[in-house]
């Protein structure tokens, strides 16, 4: 089961905000929060706050509605910072212009997840051995040279 919580307009761009969530993914709540408590971007704590809130989310999962969740044994699943809207501004430029320019927002979302017993993801998948281990790419087959050939020949 997920527990989820959202953070809308935050004033961040995506991209940075983006930064930051991809040190989180993965990893244990506690692990993620200790990251996020020593993290120098401006936008750490506030992605901090949605962490506690998702993790309280959990909390009262099991403990209002019933549901058996382990609280330690949760991890950040998804951590995303989608695009929200742009406030469009307008700064001087020379000779009596003006230029535009947008101010991004991001709706940032974290979702928890607890581990399965083995402490692995569930969603977790394993390379078969059956598949082949190199391919071409396909002009190279065309012309009739493998990729192997084409790389010794420029050294």
């Amino acid at each position: 089961m997920e527990f989820t919580a959202q953070a809308k307009f935050t004033r961040v761009s995506p991209q940075k905000a983006r930064l930051v969530l991809d040190l989180i993914k993965g990893r244990r709540v506690e692990e993620a929060m200790n990251t996020l408590a020593f993290t120098k971007k401006g936008i750490a704590p506030d992605i901090q706050k949605v962490l506690r809130s998702a993790l309280e989310n959990a909390n009262y999962a099991s403990s209002e509605k019933g549901i058996d969740v382990d609280v330690d044994n949760l991890y950040v699943k998804r951590a995303i910072a989608n695009d929200g809207p742009r406030l469009k501004r307008i700064r001087p430029a020379p000779q009596g212009r003006a230029f535009r320019y947008q101010r991004r927002m991001s709706h940032i979302e974290i979702a928890l997840a607890e581990r399965n017993a083995e402490g692995r993801e569930a969603m977790a998948t394993v390379v078969g051995e059956d598949e082949p281990a190199e391919k071409s790419s396909p002009k190279a087959k065309a012309k009739g040279k493998t990729a192997g050939k084409k790389a010794v020949s420029k050294k």
